[in-house]
C-alpha cells in the first residue's frame, strides 16, 4: 500500500514555513466526511494528514474555519479516526510537478500513477489554481483546429483557443465522441481530465485513446466516481493546471473535461457540507462561481505562448438542456455541439444535432464559401426534421416547395455527411470539400 508520503512527494512541494508555529492540532469532530480540529494557522486548500486506529494516516483537505476551528473533508471513505487523533499539516496544496515526464501516464488526482508504473520524474512546478492572463493580452482565435471529426470540421469548425461544450443525456456517444477526437486531433499535446466517470468507463477510454500514435502527447488524470467530492475538484484543477503548463511552453494543447457536470456535483456536495444555501436544483452560490474560473483559464495565451483548446462535455440530466450547469457552461463557453437521442435511435453517429449546435468563432477561421455551405446544410436538416411525420405520413406532395423538395433528395446524403465511424479519420480538409461538394 502505497503511504501517504509518498502519495504526496510527486504531487505537492515541501512546506516553507516559520518553524515555532505549530502545524498540527487535534480531532474534536468526526462526522462521516467532515472533521473539526484545533485551529492551528493553514490556509484553504492545505493537505493534511489525520492518525488513524489502523496505524495508515488518512489524506484530509481544509475547505473552511468556524468558531476558531479548522474543517477538513477526507479523501478517503470510512477512515478509522477517534477524536483526539493527531493532525498534520504536510502541504500547502499551491503547486505541483508537471513535465514531460506526464507524456504517455495516467495518473489520479493527487499525482499518483494508476497505470502501474513508477512515478515519473518531474522538475517544474505548476500552480494548481493557475496562473492570471491579461484579457487583452491574448491572442486572438484565428486558426482552426482539425479535430478529426467531419460533421465538426465542416459545420462547426472548432479554432485553436476555442472553448466548447459538448451537451448531451446519458448514453447518446459523448465519450465515443471525445475517443475519435483525442486520437485524431493535430494538437501537439492531448490533456484528458476523466472527471466522476464510471471506473469501467476509465479503463475502456484510456485503452481507446493510447494508440501508438497518439500514447506519446497524451497525459490522462482519472478520478472515478467512488472518489471523494474534493478528489474530484481536484483533479479537474489539476487537468487543466497541466493544460496550462503545455501552453505556456508554446504548445496547442486540447484539453478534454469528462465531464464538467460531475465537477458542479462534486462541488455542490462540499458547498451544502459547509452551510451554503441553495439554489436552483439544490447547487449552491460557488457552483455558479467555479464554472466560468475553471473555463476561463484554458484559451488563448499571451505572446509567444501556445493555446489550450478546451472540450467540455455537458450533462444534460433528463435531457434538460436548460439544467442550470448547462444554462451557466453555455453562456461562458465560445460554442456548444448538442448530442441527439432522438438521432442515436436513427441509427446515426456521432448524433450531432447540427440545427441546435453552434460554434461562435467558425466564421472568424473559415472561409465565405464553406460557410455558406455549412448555413445551407443547416438550414435543410432543420427543414426537414420540422416536416418529417407530414412526410412519412404521406401529407406532403413534391413540389409544394422547392426548398423541402432538395431536403427530402438530399436527406441519406446529409446524414451520411455527419455518420463517421469510429475508427476513421477525417481530416479538415477533405471534411470541407466534402460539404462544398454535397451543397453545390
Amino acid at each position: 500500500m502505497i503511504s501517504v508520503k509518498e502519495k504526496l512527494s510527486n504531487s505537492v512541494h515541501a512546506l516553507t514555513v516559520d518553524k515555532s508555529i505549530s502545524l498540527s492540532g487535534r480531532v474534536n469532530r468526526y462526522d462521516g466526511q467532515m472533521v473539526e480540529c484545533d485551529g492551528f494557522p493553514a490556509t484553504i486548500g492545505s493537505l493534511c494528514e489525520i492518525d488513524t486506529e489502523n496505524g495508515m494516516p488518512a489524506i484530509a483537505e481544509i475547505i473552511g474555519f468556524h468558531g476558531g476551528q479548522n474543517l477538513l473533508s477526507l479523501h478517503e471513505f470510512g477512515a478509522r479516526i477517534s477524536v483526539g487523533a493527531k493532525v498534520r499539516v504536510v502541504d500547502d496544496g499551491y503547486t505541483i510537478p508537471v513535465g514531460e515526464g506526464l507524456l504517455g501516464r495516467v495518473t489520479d488526482a493527487l499525482g499518483v500513477p494508476l497505470d502501474e508504473m513508477p512515478i515519473p520524474t518531474l522538475t517544474d512546478k505548476w500552480p494548481l489554481l493557475g496562473r492570471e492572463l491579461n484579457p487583452l493580452a491574448k491572442n486572438p482565435v484565428d486558426k482552426p483546429l482539425d479535430v478529426g471529426v467531419r460533421a465538426i470540421n465542416s459545420l462547426l469548425s472548432v479554432g485553436c483557443g476555442q472553448r466548447i461544450g459538448i451537451i448531451a443525456g446519458s448514453g447518446v456517444g459523448k465519450s465515443i465522441l471525445l475517443g475519435m477526437m483525442s486520437k485524431y486531433t493535430e494538437a501537439d499535446i492531448v490533456v484528458v481530465g476523466m472527471i466522476g466517470e464510471r471506473g469501467r468507463e476509465v479503463g475502456s477510454f484510456v485503452n481507446t485513446i493510447f494508440s501508438e500514435d497518439s500514447k506519446h502527447r497524451t497525459v490522462v488524470v482519472a478520478v472515478p466516481a467512488d472518489r471523494s467530492p474534493l478528489l474530484r475538484i481536484r483533479g479537474a484543477e489539476r487537468a487543466t493546471a497541466i493544460a496550462e503548463y503545455f501552453r505556456d511552453r508554446g504548445k496547442n494543447v486540447l484539453l478534454i473535461m469528462d465531464s464538467l457536470t460531475r465537477v458542479a456535483h462534486a462541488r455542490r456536495e462540499i458547498g451544502l457540507a459547509l452551510g451554503e444555501q441553495p439554489t436552483s436544483k439544490g447547487y449552491p452560490p460557488s457552483v455558479v462561481s467555479m464554472i466560468p474560473r475553471l473555463i476561463e483559464r484554458t484559451g488563448s495565451g499571451v505572446k509567444n505562448q501556445g493555446t489550450i483548446t478546451a472540450i467540455y462535455t455537458v450533462l444534460a440530466d433528463g435531457d434538460d438542456s436548460n439544467d442550470p450547469v448547462v444554462d451557466t457552461a453555455r453562456a461562458i463557453l465560445d460554442g456548444h455541439i448538442l448530442l441527439s437521442r432522438k438521432q442515436t435511435q436513427m441509427g446515426i453517429y456521432p448524433a450531432i444535432d447540427i440545427p441546435m449546435s453552434v460554434s461562435r468563432v467558425m466564421n472568424d477561421i473559415t472561409d465565405e464559401n464553406l460557410q455558406k455551405c455549412a448555413q445551407k446544410f443547416r438550414r435543410l436538416v432543420s427543414l426537414y426534421m420540422e416536416n418529417r411525420d407530414l412526410i412519412l405520413m404521406g401529407g406532403y406532395t413534391s413540389g409544394q416547395d422547392p426548398e423541402l423538395d432538395e431536403a427530402v433528395s438530399l436527406w441519406p446524403r446529409l446524414m451520411e455527411h455527419i455518420k463517421q465511424p469510429e475508427t476513421e479519420k477525417a481530416d479538415f480538409k477533405a471534411s470541407n470539400e466534402a460539404l462544398i461538394n454535397l451543397m453545390n
